[in-house]
């Protein structure tokens, strides 16, 4: 079966449509429904050679990298004008491929990512220190010499993206490599090609140069060919941590830089006078924002124990109250895991929960009544230690656990036991004894009296420990894809 959008669901290389070489082409499947909506081309290694040396050309030999910050930045914005123009288009291909309810779908699936582009070439670009004066300083045995500190592009990046948030995460990865002046191979997941694909459309639209974006499918063969391609200066990855790794060790072969974004098993810690609606709110799209499809959810709540009981019943009041379904339909307020491998996966982990000893106060099944689609019901534990599968395994499903502390010190020591460091939150009447906490929380962003900072342009995203490397977003991000030089000479 074809795609029925608007759009050729093509392979984009130097800047042009093409199909792959693969033997087989990638099937992209609702998984509300389970039915093919898109036949997409496959890529073969050679494929991806091909758009890699494209980028290679496109930065040695192209005007990309060398046009001035001010160049680059029109051309984005001509990028997000035309998305901004084409958004319905993109809501109903993220609600079809990976599942999204409406209000995601048009919210941080689509319009925030547009949104970081623009904030990108209107507000950092212009502001950014893309060349600085060193002043002239006396050197023994060189005398007086001074010179320029210049940012340059890091060269070309490949760019592996994930499936629950397709256009949003690709595009955190896209903004700032293009800003920078880098050229770029970028790879989606397999399951949600399409959003992807998609940005070839904005790249001619805009005008970009053929070569600079390219785009291509695959899973682990095409992603192994990019992490270890000689012409490859950068590696961007997003998904799970054990893939993560996989990435680190093949792109060390040949030095390549590494910026990773991996799991998370974020914390929501709430004190005895926090707002127990805000965090029950924040508990509660942990769980269910996306099927808990996200690596920074709330999924690993703290509570004080004198408040412990009161959290559970409203939390688990709110959870009966959610109608899981199929994202087209209006009345769904949560929909389908991606595929049938991750439901299992899901499942697998409820029953380890249970077999620890964990309390299951409510879900831990398929919805009745959903005899298709890759769906489970909201799901919460409770009488849960800190040292079960279920307080340290990144779920990626809609399940979230309780934990009780008796006192700050708890709370922080067992926030920080945990392999991962993405988000968290603290939730608390005082503001000092938050911020306090949240400072002494090992996680790369902390909300205070808030669920998330996740939609922020300029915020820095990334994680401590085994959630990854470097950062993403605004400046930061921008920083991630550019070398420093220092310009030196002779002062007269």
């Amino acid at each position: 079966m074809t795609t029925a959008y608007s759009f050729s669901a093509r392979l984009y290389i130097d800047g042009r449509r093409t199909d792959g070489r693969a033997d087989t082409p990638v099937l992209v499947r609702n998984p509300a429904t389970e039915e093919t909506i898109a036949e997409v081309p496959g890529s073969s290694a050679a494929d991806v050679r091909l758009a890699v040396e494209a980028a290679r050309r496109a930065f040695d030999e192209g005007p990309w990298p060398r046009m001035r910050p001010a160049e680059r930045a029109a051309v984005l914005l001509r990028m997000a004008e035309e998305m901004e123009r084409r958004l319905p288009e993109l809501v109903a291909v993220n609600m079809a491929e990976a599942g999204s309810v409406r209000a995601l779908a048009e919210s941080l699936q689509t319009r925030v990512p547009v949104a970081h582009l623009r904030d990108m070439a209107e507000r950092v670009m212009p502001r950014f220190d893309w060349e600085r004066p060193m002043d002239p300083t006396i050197t023994p045995g060189l005398g007086i010499t001074q010179g320029v500190l210049r940012r340059e592009a890091f060269g070309v990046c490949a760019l592996i993206s994930a499936y629950n948030f397709p256009f949003f995460l690709s595009m955190m990865k896209v903004i700032p490599a293009l800003a920078a002046g880098c050229t770029a191979v970028l790879k989606p997941a397999p399951t949600t090609p399409l959003e992807s694909l998609l940005i070839g459309d904005f790249a001619d639209a805009a005008g970009l140069p053929p070569g600079v974006l390219n785009i291509v499918t695959g899973d682990v063969e095409a992603g192994r060919e990019l992490t270890t391609h000689p012409m490859v200066d950068l590696v961007s990855f997003t998904g799970s941590d054990t893939v993560g790794r996989m990435v680190y060790t093949q792109a060390a072969a040949s030095l390549k830089k590494v910026v990773l974004e991996l799991g998370g098993k974020s914390v929501n810690i709430v004190r005895a006078d926090g707002d127990l609606d805000g965090a029950v709110r924040a508990a509660f799209m942990g769980i269910t924002a996306h099927a808990g499809q996200g690596c920074s959810l709330l999924t690993r709540t703290l509570v004080h124990e004198s408040v412990h009981d009161e959290l559970v019943d409203r939390l688990t009041a709110a959870l009966a109250k959610v109608k899981v379904g199929d994202p087209a339909d209006p009345a769904t307020t949560m929909g389908p895991l991606i595929s049938e491998a991750q439901r299992d996966k899901v499942e697998k982990l409820i029953r380890v929960g249970e077999e620890e000893g964990a309390r299951l106060v409510c879900g831990g099944r398929r919805p009745p009544g959903l005899d298709r689609g890759y769906f489970v019901e909201p799901t919460l534990f409770t009488g849960v230690d800190n040292s079960m599968t279920v307080a340290r395994t990144e779920f990626f499903g809609p399940v979230g656990v309780v934990i009780p502390f008796a006192d700050d010190e708890e709370a922080v020591r067992i926030a920080n036991d945990s392999p991962y460091g993405l988000a968290g939150a603290v939730w608390s009447a005082d503001t000092v004894a938050a911020y306090e906490m949240a400072s002494r929380v090992r996680t790369g962003s902390v909300a205070v009296n808030a669920s998330s900072a996740g939609v922020i342009p300029r915020a820095a995203f990334g994680g401590y420990k085994q959630s990854g490397l470097g950062r993403e977003w605004g400046e930061f991000g921008l920083d991630e894809y550019l070398q420093t030089k220092t310009v030196s000479w002779a002062a007269r």
